[in-house]
């Protein structure tokens, strides 16, 4: 990316990493530039049985945690950013309630093996996946002129 004449690398490149998409590739070209990786649906919006994954329910276990606290955890120990949103308050302290513990080598390695390198959302790589989901965000942007929209403040 050039910036005014100067090449600029991002601080952070925020991309989907969830257990079944774990972008190791991806963050190794990343640290090699001091990019940090930022975890996009590090649940995976619950898809694939995110939730329920025996691997994960079981690792929970073990710790007396969710499945879903299993996974923050493990991003952490991977040192990935995480930006997860809930609208429940049960949610969110749960979401906060991942420092108390630290999953083993072997927990970690288990969690690896879940790994497909495939999205659970649409493949990034294909050129008319690329265009249809352009074409998407262009027609909600000329949908909502947010510019318009009444201010209550």
């Amino acid at each position: 990316m050039c910036l005014f004449g100067r090449e600029v690398i991002p601080a952070v490149n925020q991309v989907e990493t969830n257990p079944m998409n774990q972008q190791i590739k991806a963050e190794e070209v990343m640290n090699k530039y001091g990019v940090h990786i930022e975890a996009w649906a590090p649940f995976g919006e619950g898809k694939n049985g995110m939730f329920t994954n025996e691997t994960l329910v079981n690792i929970g276990k073990k710790y007396g945690k969710s499945a879903a606290q299993v996974i923050l955890r493990w991003l952490i120990q991977r040192g990935v950013i995480i930006a997860c949103k809930s609208t429940h308050i049960e949610r969110m302290k749960e979401n906060f309630d991942v420092f108390d513990f630290e999953l083993s080598k072997e927990d970690m390695e288990e969690i690896r093996k879940l790994d497909s390198s495939d999205s659970l959302f649409f493949n990034h790589q294909d050129p008319d996946m690329v265009e249809w989901f352009d074409k998407m965000v262009k027609q909600r942007r000329e949908n909502t002129d947010y510019r318009k929209e009444k201010k209550n403040w």
